[in-house]
């Protein structure tokens, strides 16, 4: 029996079934439909039912390519693929990967988001040493936008070209309610809490909208992270008590964002996004920045509304706009996500890859 293993740099949360999660059920329903075995290594995972039949090793919060390889230095499992996602591309850890399995094919998918302001001088000189050293022990770099195909030549070396190629995140349309009429003065934000999200920009645009226009507005914040009490600390500051709440991590996005007029993304740094594609299956709009990969899905005024990372100004502009009903989106924002962002298409890509199908 042909045999896989993929490496993921990602947490299994029972309260967090996202589109990546989805995608790893299918992939291995898929895959096992084909008589392909898989081997799942996550940094972390306590078994749940969503997840009920498929092969995890969890590295227990640790190094998850540090679990694969000492499991495998002392198993020696059959393997003709390894594949991994969210991990750092071209380090020691894919030649590591070649010496136990010489034979197998190793593919990298790159979901990582990179700074606004660039890699340092320093630090864009250690990425172009590690595509030299590291890089041939990779078969295939496949990024999740072009953005992220763009920046994987650029930091490692055009000499990836041909063997570096795009495979875009797609979601399970399926799940997602349409939103109908919602209330126009109803927000969510649907993110990790971390500085580099910019939600402290929306909280900042917020407090420059007059206090009448925003007296009925709602922005709900869902999501865990570090700068949380740094968020609420702002909110409380701005005087936004009434009109901001955090609602912590949900396990049925897919059920709630039918429930507002738009999504904000106010995020400094973001490879393809896969809370993008959600919200605008749900028939939501979505308003964010034109980093990363956000310009490949969204139109300005069609299906969303962008502005430059880091303007709030502009960010309290277009928000007034909505509430004030001199901006609106009036065409279906779903169609475009169940023609080419589906998750169907995205597995079956990812299938198409593996050389031992």
């Amino acid at each position: 029996m042909k045999k896989i293993a993929v490496v993921c740099n990602y947490v299994l949360r029972p309260d967090r079934i996202g589109g990546m999660d989805r995608f790893y059920q299918l992939y291995n329903q898929k895959l096992m439909e084909k008589e392909v075995e898989v081997d799942w290594y996550f940094t972390n995972y306590t078994p749940f039912d969503f997840y009920k039949g498929m092969n995890i090793y969890s590295a227990n919060g640790g190094s998850v390519e540090q679990l694969f390889l000492t499991k495998n230095v002392s198993e020696q499992k059959a393997y003709n693929t390894v594949v991994t996602h969210f991990t750092e591309l071209c380090t020691s850890f894919y030649k590591e990967c070649h010496q136990l399995y010489p034979k197998a094919n190793m593919i990298a998918v790159d979901h990582n988001p990179r700074p606004l302001e660039g890699f340092s001088f320093k630090k864009r000189i250690k990425k172009r040493i590690a595509g030299f050293l590291y890089a041939k022990y990779i078969h295939q770099f496949i990024g999740v936008s072009q953005y992220t195909v763009n920046h994987i030549l650029n930091d490692y070396g055009i000499f990836l070209k041909k063997k570096t190629q795009v495979v875009y995140n797609g979601i399970d349309t399926n799940v997602f309610a349409k939103r109908i009429q919602p209330n126009k003065n109803k927000f969510i934000v649907a993110s990790h809490l971390r500085a580099s999200k910019g939600i402290q920009d929306l909280l900042k645009a917020l407090s420059l909208i007059d206090n009448a226009i925003l007296k009925n507005v709602v922005v709900d914040i869902y999501g865990e992270g570090p700068y949380e009490e740094t968020l609420k600390k702002l909110s409380k500051e701005y005087q936004l008590e009434k009109n901001v709440f955090f609602r912590g991590s949900s396990a049925n996005l897919n059920e709630l964002f039918c429930e507002y007029a738009y999504m904000i993304q106010p995020t400094y740094m973001e490879c393809f996004s896969l809370s993008i594609l959600e919200s605008l299956s749900a028939n939501v709009p979505v308003i964010t920045t034109t980093v990363g990969g956000n310009l490949e899905v969204l139109t300005n005024g069609v299906n969303g509304f962008v502005y430059e990372p880091g303007d709030s100004k502009a960010l309290g502009i277009i928000l007034e706009g909505i509430i004030s009903d001199k901006k609106t989106i009036k065409e279906e924002t779903s169609n475009l996500i169940e023609e080419e962002y589906y998750l169907e298409k995205m597995v079956s890509e990812h299938i198409k890859l593996l050389p031992c199908i």
